[in-house]
This record gives structure tokens, C-alpha cells and sequence, in this order.
């Protein structure tokens, strides 16, 4: 069985999609946008200042659309796997790029190649982020899916609303 099939990462996988669908959404009907979300098995969290009935609605919506063939909006562009992905390939190829010069070489004739190597791992770092969420770390298969509930709740200035979802 394939590891991102398992029903533990496939769930948080669904949810990561749902996740990233309903941000693009609340994005076409609340500006400015400051939200940020995390995902889970059971379902997903959103941090920023959202009524419910905003995010009830755009959850909605989301999943609707998605369970139309709307896949699309399972990827989005502040997902932190694009970051995840920019980072490591600009450490990697900097790194690797740092060791050309030598392995006796200062670090100031290491610097030059080391910030050519960062520039080329972040450019290359740009298709990469959003494959790998649409292979990886998301999945756009809402088959089944539903809302059971979302609750809000706050903790000093962040207020936090958790969407709780399930699988049939």
C-alpha cells in the first residue's frame, strides 16, 4: 500500500485540500485576507479574525466545488510546502554549490557560489512547491466527505476556529 494512502495520512491529506480550498475562497469574498490554517486528520484549523458564518460559508462552497472537479483549489500559493520546498533546495544547492570552490577555501570565496546555488534552488523551487502539494501533501478527493462541525474559540488576540470533518 502506498504510504499516502493510509487512512491517518490520507485524511489529513483531504483535509489539507479542504484546507487550501475554503482560504480561496474566503480570498474572493473577504478583504484583506489574514488567515492562516493548519490541518489534521480530523479536520482543520483557521487563525485570523473570520466570523463563522464567513468560514461556514466558504467551507461550504469549497467542498461543493471540489466535489465538482474543482481540484485546482486544493493548492495554494501560501501553502507552507512551497516554503518547505524553497528551503531545502536553496540550503541543498548552496550548499553543494559552497563546496565547488574547495574544500580549503574561506568562507568569503565560498560566499559567491553559495548565494548562486540559493538563487537557482529557490527558482527551481517554484514548480516544485506547487507539484508537491497536489501530489504530496494534499489531495482533492472530497468523496464522502462532510463538515460535522466547526467551533470557535479564542485565546487572548488569536481567535481559532476548527473545522471538524468526516469521511463516509
Amino acid at each position: 500500500m502506498n504510504l499516502l494512502e493510509f487512512p491517518l495520512i490520507l485524511q489529513t491529506r483531504r483535509n489539507h485540500g479542504l484546507e487550501h480550498a475554503t482560504i480561496h475562497i474566503l480570498n474572493e469574498r473577504v478583504h484583506p485576507l489574514r488567515v492562516v490554517g493548519r490541518s489534521q486528520a480530523n479536520g482543520f484549523y483557521l487563525y485570523g479574525s473570520l466570523t463563522t458564518e464567513d468560514i461556514a460559508g466558504a467551507v461550504d462552497e469549497a467542498l461543493r466545488r471540489m466535489k465538482a472537479g474543482e481540484s485546482r483549489l486544493a493548492v495554494h500559493p501560501g501553502c507552507g510546502t512551497n516554503m518547505v520546498a524553497a528551503g531545502l533546495l536553496a540550503g541543498s544547492v548552496a550548499f553543494v554549490a559552497s563546496l565547488l570552490v574547495g574544500r580549503r577555501a574561506r568562507w568569503f570565496d565560498r560566499l559567491p557560489n553559495a548565494a548562486f546555488g540559493g538563487v537557482l534552488g529557490v527558482a527551481a523551487a517554484q514548480p516544485l512547491g506547487p507539484w508537491l502539494q497536489a501530489n504530496v501533501t494534499t489531495s482533492a478527493d472530497m468523496r464522502g466527505m462532510r463538515v460535522r462541525k466547526i467551533v470557535r474559540s479564542q485565546t487572548g488576540p488569536v481567535l481559532t476556529h476548527f473545522v471538524e470533518t468526516e469521511a463516509r
